[in-house]
């Protein structure tokens, strides 16, 4: 009799991670019957989703049989704050009290009869495949959340490229400085295009100095890619890429002849809902990690009184932060276009409560509706959304995609350049705002949503949509990926 798999799926504690890791819960629990999985998260991340909540190893579901959530500790309990604490602390302490923890909850799922057979992680956690191995578990992968072209450049990064991409960002800085030539901060990566450093790859790799403060970054990608790569021994650490064969072509032939990657994107749980399930009465919890404080219903009536095609929707994601200046070009964007708008603005977005007063009064000058939270799907899925001015983070990138909403990037760091050039230079699906010092001024923003509002960008990014939900579908590239990377750890591999 076959043994029943149990995907244990541990996440780090923010938003753009925990996310993705519940629609590969789903997508699991739906490919794999009678599977079963686990979301593991730090107990910081737990509290918010299952308030009430209080040790680590507490266990929790949404009511299904398949999906289950357990907390961990990542040895900051109270939630990381990045005003008191250094980044280079936490991954530091992460490992360290992470290992423990997960050990823990490794051993008690085992005891309990139901021992771990995959374990899958979200970047910035390489340390899970040795825990999970520690614990008799046979199979490891790691979800990469970002898109393929960023694993590329890590993977060469690491892989001998590190000089040259180093020289290259040094040439950009200069550049900017007015001391280089035109050509300068360009490289050229086994099986991509050249690609600028400071705009095109993801800024990590553009760390020159030790004390920058995302230094401490590199180390864990390094050690990623360390554990990814295929070798002649059986504890090679699969990739489950939540991309699809014709979004990147090109990543994903650089990366085959070293990695184990399977692309089974978009990994979108509402891509697979059925009409019972879309209802609101059947939808589970969002379980974020924000609150709601204006409700479904308020946006989603307002978005029912807006014409087919007419709203520009605002968000910046989970952690990225809007200066007040920026808010002003917004608003002042918003005025000029005349379009109605819906704005996310979260409450930690600001400072103190005068900041706050001050940059909501800034939103609402300009007539949309601005809200602190909301479930970004069924606001993209929505027929009255025209475009999405957006960071450019992955999971925005793909839910545009899915729902065939054209993008005006604003990427900030890590992916969302790479992200934001995919949407502009390979695809067609939107356009990339230029910002100066980090803001993206008035005029700039309403050249972008004329831009991406046309009729030749819509029309490439309904084609991209269809294109995007061919290959989920029965049979689909990623859907017959996602089967035989299951096969695969069924007969035992790595």
């Amino acid at each position: 009799m076959a043994k029943q798999q149990h995907f244990l799926i541990v996440t780090y504690p923010a938003q753009g991670h925990i996310t993705p890791a519940r629609h590969l819960a789903s997508r699991l629990a739906g490919a794999a019957p009678g599977a079963r999985v686990t979301v593991c998260v730090p107990l910081s991340a737990f509290r918010k989703m299952f308030p009430g909540a209080a040790v680590e190893g507490e266990e929790s579901d949404d009511g299904g049989e398949q999906v289950a959530y357990v907390a961990y500790s990542d040895g900051y309990d109270g939630g990381f704050d990045r005003a008191a604490d250094s980044y280079a602390r936490y991954m530091e302490q992460v490992r360290a009290a992470g290992s423990r923890s997960l050990a823990g909850v490794l051993r008690r799922l085992r005891d309990g009869g139901r021992p771990v057979t995959c374990a899958v992680y979200t970047l910035l956690l390489p340390w899970v495949a040795g825990v999970a191995r520690e614990h008799g578990v046979a199979a490891t992968a790691v979800f990469w959340i970002q898109p393929a072209t960023a694993l590329a450049a890590y993977y060469h990064y690491f892989r001998g490229l590190g000089d040259a991409v180093v020289r290259a960002a040094v040439a950009a800085k200069a550049k900017a400085s007015g001391e280089e030539d035109a050509s300068a901060g360009m490289v050229r990566l086994p099986g991509l295009p050249p690609l600028r450093v400071l705009r095109d790859l993801p800024s990590f790799l553009a760390v020159t100095e030790d004390d920058d403060p995302f230094a401490c970054v590199l180390p864990e990608f390094r050690d990623l890619v360390d554990a990814i790569e295929r070798s002649s021994s059986p504890t090679s650490t699969y990739v489950l890429a939540n991309t699809f064969d014709a979004m990147e072509p090109e990543a994903l032939a650089s990366l085959r002849p070293h990695v184990d990657v399977f692309s089974i994107g978009p990994v979108l749980s509402f891509l697979h809902d059925d009409a019972e399930e879309r209802a609101v009465s059947r939808r589970p919890p969002p379980r974020d990690l924000f609150e709601h404080p204006d409700g479904v219903s308020r946006y989603l009536e307002w978005l029912d009184s807006k014409p087919a095609r007419s709203v520009v929707y605002i968000s910046f994601g989970s952690s990225s932060v809007m200066s007040r200046k920026q808010v002003a070009e917004i608003a002042d964007a918003m005025t000029r276009i005349e379009r109605p708008f819906l704005w996310v603005l979260r409450k930690d977005n600001c400072k103190d409560q005068d900041e706050d007063a001050a940059i909501r009064k800034l939103a609402t000058a300009a007539a949309g509706l601005v809200v602190e939270w909301c479930e970004q799907a069924r606001v993209l899925s929505h027929p009255a959304v025209a475009c999405f001015v957006t960071h450019c983070g992955w999971n925005s990138s793909l839910e545009s995609v899915a729902c065939g909403v054209p993008i005006v990037a604003a990427p900030q760091y890590s992916d969302q350049g790479t992200a934001a050039w995919l949407v502009q230079e390979r695809w067609g699906t939107g356009v990339r705002a230029a910002g100066d010092g980090g803001v993206v001024e008035a005029g700039e923003l309403v050249r972008c949503v004329e831009a991406a509002t046309s009729g030749e960008v819509v029309a490439r990014a309904a084609a991209l949509r269809e294109r995007a939900r061919a290959a989920v579908a029965d049979g689909g590239s990623s859907d017959r990926n996602l089967r035989e990377f299951l096969k695969q750890i069924a007969g035992g591999g790595s």
